[in-house]
């Protein structure tokens, strides 16, 4: 459990360092490093996440199935993060081609801008 308990620490302290990266900077205007902010907020709930399970496979009772849970926890917290900031770049990525195109639509645009 000491191992386990070193790993979670070691996790959750990279994922507070990029969360607290990407938040630091200033505002991108656009593309990777958008979504990369997008995701900040998710990184640092798993980093809290991950910091509970170090501390409960540190403890002297430690228990399995909360260390899974905090891990599983941390885990599916940032793939939701990561999907909803995916779901954000493709929207603004079909706005901006709707606004370059001068925002008329013609019978052959699939984009669905509004």
């Amino acid at each position: 459990m000491l191992v386990a308990g070193v790993l979670c620490l070691g996790a959750a302290a990279l994922l507070v360092a990029l969360g607290a990266r990407a938040l630091a900077g200033p505002a991108p205007a656009g593309g990777a490093q958008q979504v990369l902010r997008a995701v900040a907020p998710t990184q640092l709930a798993a980093a809290v996440m991950l910091a509970a399970g170090g501390v409960v496979a540190l403890s002297r009772q430690s228990s399995i199935g909360l260390l899974v849970l905090c891990i599983a926890g941390a885990m599916a917290t940032v793939a939701a993060g990561a999907w909803q900031g995916a779901r954000f770049a493709q929207a603004t990525r079909q706005q901006d081609a709707c606004q370059r195109a001068g925002g008329l639509r013609c019978a052959a645009c699939t984009l669905s801008c509004r």
